[in-house]
């Protein structure tokens, strides 16, 4: 079973600079109702894509640093990173179909 990751503003450039594999990060907060909704989503993304992608969620309650750097306004935002780089930013719910072919995976 593929794991999502925890990230915080710690950690967060080192994991993301260093992964092998693109890289899609689920910023959220857990009062956030679309957040809740996509949560599932991104695990079956995770375990589907095992080994061919990383997933991570970063709380921005937690860590607003990051949040503010990557200019997460709005939640669920996902970002697709590729050699440490964002290569694209998604934001809001969605079905999995539309967030798969927006990440083109």
């Amino acid at each position: 079973m593929a794991e999502v990751l925890e990230l915080n503003d710690n950690i967060f450039e080192d994991e993301i600079k260093n992964s092998e594999v693109p890289y899609i990060v689920d910023f959220w907060a857990a009062w956030c109702g679309p957040c809740r909704i996509m949560s599932p989503v991104i695990e079956e993304i995770a375990e589907k894509n095992e080994g061919k992608i990383k997933v991570g969620k970063i709380n921005v309650d937690e860590n607003p640093n990051t949040a503010a750097k990557y200019s997460v306004m709005s939640i669920p935002t996902f970002i697709l990173f590729e050699g440490g780089e964002p290569k694209k930013t998604i934001v809001g719910a969605m079905s999995k179909e539309k967030l798969l072919s927006q990440l083109d995976l």
